[in-house]
């Protein structure tokens, strides 16, 4: 799993073991409570409630530990449950605000300053108290909670659906974005990814669920706690139809739905093309996402009523970012017998039935038109998106493996993002028999109608592992400063599939809380496609993964010191935006070590110190 590190600690990229993460479902079959007339504080009821009177949980013996994934929801009665969290800057902290809407009234209430230091949800939410057989106090812990995390209906003449976005985000560098928990909605207090495993060997326990004073006097919750009983149950990946590779899972006498699995004990190999700078090997596993590694990851074991699934925070690449505050997650899908052993877990059921609101999930593709445009190019007086570059992390060194001995590279992720106020839409259109796509872009008025297009380049086929897809050309750029900020190496790396992979900032004009385009399978085509469309949305970006091939700078001649990694949004300016001033973005490093074994210190960025 890719390390964070402080500022000044040196990272390497080592070959983390990948994991195909069972994704698993949640049921709402819950009844809220009868909202208290008594409240006189403005704002939704929020109450906290109990799924089910008990649970049963697993702790796998290669990995012991038990994830508390106790079935307890925060209800909003009376109203949306909604927050607002922004930065001016990364020299400003966190800071967040309450939106309380009473009809045609909007009261915007400014919550303690440093209650949430990130975008993950409100820390220390749920305080957690677990009792033995014996009666004897076994476990105290806290536990943070995302509003938008996995939820669900609790009556049937509450909104259809919750507009409120799918995950809290995790990119170091989010600038704002919004939480809730829809009118008549519940969403599960599970931490998900964020949890840690608690020791809690085979038996029996009383869980007492919680919310911690200081949210319960912040947002008027009674303190009602839930009493949740508990079951653990040791298991094992051997004997549950595990064999080498990803490991299976078998539970002949339950439904498809059962737990989530363990991870695999298979690691990835990642590598260096010789041409092509940093390259990484695609995971061998059962996924939906065709010319993708899988975004695979080593995701909570969890009961089927959890929150815990991959999010679009994952990127481009087999190596997750950072770790997502979880939504809706995906019904798992039992492989036939016969077919577990090496394959695992089967892909998740793709579409988007009810319940699979989670950017893993293999959404249909944005379609390009069905013609290429023809008239005269024009680029009218309309909105249009604005491409920023969030600052490089993920930053590692790595040597070249077997593929390039001798070699020392700088690996990095990489996003750009559009703060609108349009979205940025591009097709490729192919012409029988070439190897390129042209590329347009396109424009539209205030009722979505198109009302002119510009060619902008090409699109090109990239057959690397790890891509396997449609790129368009002149993207972005990455460049390696030197310490006077004048370029010393230039990645080769200048085309990009577009995707929804981040919520960067929600909070700017137009931004769309549920992007289509999430899904890198169908983003950006096969490699016998006639066209694709490309978008990016408005509040979302793209990030590329430090695992992937030109992710990286080759560093081996470099001599130590300090320098910059920049990333450039349209560096030849061939895509129309309100702002090009603005698509450069800095991230110090200083190499150091020797040949062979080279090390970065990665200072913080400001406020953010994450590498």
């Amino acid at each position: 799993m890719m390390t964070r590190s402080q500022q000044g600690r040196t990272n390497r990229l080592t070959r983390p073991s990948i994991a195909i993460a069972a994704a698993v479902a949640v049921t709402a079959g819950v009844v809220a409570a009868a909202p208290d007339a008594k409240t006189a504080q403005p704002g939704p009821k929020l109450s906290l409630i109990a799924a089910s009177a008990s649970v049963t949980l697993d702790s796998w013996k290669e990995d012991p530990g038990v994830y508390l994934d106790l079935g307890t929801y925060l209800t909003s009665e009376n109203g949306a449950f909604e927050l607002k969290v922004t930065r001016k800057s990364y020299k400003d902290p966190v800071v967040a605000a309450q939106i309380i809407r009473d009809g045609k009234k909007t009261q915007t209430k400014a919550l303690p300053a440093g209650l949430v230091k990130d975008f993950s949800g409100l820390p220390d939410f749920a305080q957690i108290s677990v009792i033995d057989a014996a009666g004897k106090s076994v476990l105290e812990k806290t536990e943070a909670f995302c509003p938008n995390n996995a939820s669900g209906r609790v009556r049937p003449d509450a909104p259809a659906n919750s507009k409120y976005p799918q995950s809290c985000p995790v990119n170091p560098f989010t600038l704002g974005s919004v939480w809730g928990v829809e009118n008549g909605w519940a969403a599960n207090t599970y931490a998900g990814y964020y949890s840690d495993a608690v020791q809690l060997p085979a038996g029996t326990y009383t869980a007492k669920i919680s919310v911690t004073k200081k949210y319960r006097d912040l947002f008027g919750i009674e303190d009602k706690p839930q009493s949740v009983k508990v079951t653990v149950r040791e298991r094992s990946w051997e004997g549950e139809g595990g064999g080498e590779g990803v490991s299976a899972f078998s539970e002949s006498s339950e439904s498809s739905e059962s737990s989530a699995g363990a991870p695999s004990k298979t690691a990835a190999k990642s590598g260096h093309d010789a041409h092509a700078g940093h390259a990484a090997a695609a995971p061998a596993a059962a996924s939906g996402h065709a010319g993708h590694g899988a975004p695979a990851r080593t995701d909570a074991p969890a009961a089927a009523t959890t929150g815990a699934g991959s999010t679009f925070n994952v990127g481009h690449g087999p190596y997750p970012p950072a770790p997502p505050a979880l939504p809706w997650a995906l019904k798992k899908q039992a492989t036939e017998k016969g077919a577990l052993g090496r394959q695992g877990f089967s892909a998740a059921a793709v579409g988007d039935r009810a319940g699979q609101t989670d950017g893993s999930r293999q959404a249909p593709g944005v379609q390009p038109n069905a013609k290429r445009p023809a008239g005269k190019a024009t680029v009218p007086d309309v909105p249009k998106p604005d491409l920023r570059s969030l600052p490089a992390y993920g930053i590692t060194v790595s040597d070249g493996y077997e593929d390039v001995p001798g070699k020392d590279y700088l690996a990095f992720s990489a996003n750009v993002w559009n703060a609108g106020p349009a979205k940025l839409v591009v097709d490729g259109f192919r012409s029988p028999g070439k190897k390129l796509m042209d590329a347009y872009q396109y424009f539209y008025d205030a009722d979505g109608k198109q009302v002119g297009y510009t060619p902008t380049g090409t699109m090109e086929w990239d057959p690397r592992p790890g891509h396997e897809h449609w790129h368009f050309t002149d993207f972005a750029s990455y460049r390696l400063l030197k310490a006077d900020q004048k370029e010393t190496v230039r990645s080769g790396k200048e085309a990009f599939c577009l995707a929804n992979t981040d919520a960067v900032d929600y909070t700017v004009k137009n931004a769309n809380w549920h992007p289509d385009n999430t899904d890198l399978s169908t983003a950006c085509g096969q490699e016998n496609s006639i066209s694709v469309r490309e978008v990016l949305d408005v509040g979302s970006g793209d990030t590329y993964t430090q695992d992937l091939p030109g992710q990286s700078f080759d560093i081996t001649d470099l001599p130590n010191g300090t320098y910059y990694i920049q990333v450039l949004a349209n560096p030849e300016n061939r895509l129309k935006e309100t702002n090009h001033d603005n698509n450069s973005a800095l991230r110090k490093v200083v190499l150091g070590g020797k040949k062979g074994a080279r090390t970065v210190k990665v200072p913080a960025h400001h406020l953010v110190d994450a590498n």
